[in-house]
């Protein structure tokens, strides 16, 4: 600083003490006295650059509090500072002196010449304050006159704060002429796996499945944009090669039992882009969520609202097997275009509603948008206030028009649990009920459960009547061996057939339903290298697949990475 400026303060001893300590606060007085507090922290920003020195980080205005009244109000100033006298003049006498909100006053934070200028205008409007309000007395014409100087001869640079504050909004109103490329967003997520068979037949042929190790990829692209703010266009672009280790009488295992959640879609080729989702969503009033799909999933729609099982449901996360995610009920459905509303009934209390249109692109025959197979979803879920509690109740009813598939290849059924749970009658229309509760509680910040029921009511249209249990329960452990990873141990019942019209047959004779019964057990450790790569091994095990006894235990390994940027 120039000369004559040491020469002003050392006119006023006590003002000059003052100063001392003013330069550690300079700038949260003015982010409380002043609208040059942005433009402040900014110049301090373009200091530290142009000198390439580190500094501590500039206060915001989130960081600043009110007016402190007493220098006691400080936590970390003590009588025995050395500038504890010149403090508490400032406050108490002036009164133009703020802290952070964690109540303490951080005196050895170094500052800018112009935060400096900047606190000290403050001050000056204080004093200017004090003068109009007869309060003179406590400001001398000596201190006024070298405050006055003060300010002259930091002129330069308050004036420059000024330049600064009109570049900025000359360039914020650039920036909203035109803002389009700065509302979209793009999220990216790519996983690989490395796993397969340990052991197990195939349980249509009776021999054993292939146990060969695969490494295997999917990739996720996701693009959000915003028009007005509180809307949402989200498109997602997919593609990946990781096979399905078994389907409905088909794959190595010969059944979807043990199904992994990341496999690719066989609707296209491997590694083949194409757009998996695309869906846009508004507000229509303060509680309610409008969301139109082109492609997407109701069920997930609708999970919007926050999934009922956080700790294993995820995409490329968390769970290994697509059963451990999330009750049946859900997953009667497949990708189409549909629409999805979810109402907030209260702070406790959402109601969701979806219908989709599995083949509701196609124009030909039993399928559309209205003559098609469809699943329509409604769901009722709580909320405690603190959320450690969750609690759902849902019901769909689907229709599958004869002979007619989706993307997944099905034509109907849970896509998970037995043959028999996910056939039908050929040539026949079926139709399903469904109806689940499903229930999460997080015990402690490092323990959950998580649990469900779910039925489902077949009718296989003239010729009978069929009925589907399964059941589950997972153990979370949050931040285990490391924070932000994640352990999980789940056990449960693959949707089951376990009653059938006796005319009906599903392939296994008229009346036979699924004489066994099938354990589904994971086991899987999530390590969170950092906020962007996690590593997941796990295991999956299949006790008596397709639920009969006489097939040999079925094990899965599996080891998941998941990059997200």
């Amino acid at each position: 600083m120039p000369r004559v400026f040491w020469n002003y303060l050392l006119a006023i001893p006590t003002l000059w003490s003052g100063v001392l300590v003013l330069s550690s606060v300079a700038s949260a007085v003015e982010v409380q006295k002043s609208t040059t507090s942005t433009v402040q922290v900014s110049a301090q920003g373009q200091a530290n650059k142009e000198n390439n020195k580190e500094t501590t980080p500039p206060i915001s205005v989130s960081d600043t509090l009110e007016q402190v009244n007493s220098v006691s109000q400080l936590s970390d100033v003590q009588p025995t500072d050395w500038a504890f006298q010149a403090l508490q003049s400032l406050v108490e006498r002036y009164g133009c002196i703020a802290g952070y909100p964690d109540g303490t006053f951080k005196g050895n934070r170094a500052l800018t010449r112009y935060e400096f200028a900047a606190g000290l205008n403050a001050c000056l409007n204080r004093v200017n304050e004090l003068l109009a309000t007869s309060t003179a007395d406590l400001a001398t014409k000596e201190d006024l006159v070298t405050l006055q100087r003060l300010q002259e001869q930091f002129s330069a640079e308050l004036a420059t704060l000024r330049g600064r504050v009109d570049s900025l909004e000359t360039r914020t109103a650039q920036v909203e002429a035109h803002q389009f490329s700065t509302t979209t967003k793009l999220t990216g997520e790519v996983e690989t796996v490395v796993g397969g068979i340990l052991a197990g037949n195939n349980v249509i042929t009776k021999q054993p499945a292939p146990q060969n190790i695969t490494f295997q990829d999917r990739v996720r692209l996701i693009l959000n944009t915003s028009f007005n703010g509180t809307d949402q266009l989200r498109t997602t672009l997919s593609a990946g090669n990781i096979a399905s280790l078994g389907g409905t009488r088909s794959g190595l295992l010969g059944t979807p039992d043990g199904r992994t959640s990341d496999n690719a879609s066989p609707a296209f080729a491997s590694n083949q882009i194409y757009v998996s989702g695309l869906r846009y969503r508004f507000r229509a009033t303060k509680n309610t969520q409008v969301n139109i799909f082109a492609q997407s999933d109701g069920a997930f729609e609708i999970g919007l609202t926050g999934p009922i099982n956080p700790y294993f449901e995820g995409s490329a996360a968390n769970a290994i097997s697509r059963y451990a995610r999330r009750n049946m009920v859900y997953d009667y459905g497949d990708s189409g275009p549909g629409i999805a509303v979810l109402q907030k009934l209260s702070d406790q209390f959402d109601l969701g509603l979806a219908y989709t249109a599995i083949n509701g692109d196609n124009p030909t025959p039993n399928n559309g948008l209205f003559t098609g197979r469809y699943v329509a979803l409604g769901q009722l879920s709580y909320s405690s206030p603190n959320k450690n509690f969750r609690l759902a109740l849902t019901y769909a009813n689907t229709y599958s028009p004869p002979n007619t598939t989706g993307q997944t290849g099905t034509n109907f059924g849970p896509v998970i649990g037995s043959n028999l749970a996910n056939s039908t009658v050929a040539g026949t229309g079926t139709v399903g009920n469904l109806y689940g509760i499903q229930a999460f509680y997080r015990v402690s910040p490092k323990f959950a459960v998580n649990g469900w029921v779910g039925y489902s009511a077949h009718r296989y249209l003239g010729r009978g009547d069929g009925q589907v249990w399964d059941w589950a329960v997972g153990l979370a452990f949050p931040d285990l061996f490391k924070e932000g990873s994640l352990g999980g141990i789940f056990v449960g019942m693959e949707p089951k057939l376990t009653g059938l019209s006796p005319n009906v047959n599903l392939g296994a004779g008229a009346g036979r339903v699924d004489k066994d019964t099938s354990l589904h057990i994971e086991g899987f450790y999530q390590y969170k290298l950092n906020d962007n790569i996690a590593i997941t091994p796990g295991v999956i095990w299949i006790t008596a697949p397709d639920f009969d006894a006489s097939n040999p235990d079925t094990v899965i390994g599996w080891l998941r990475t998941t990059f997200r940027f």
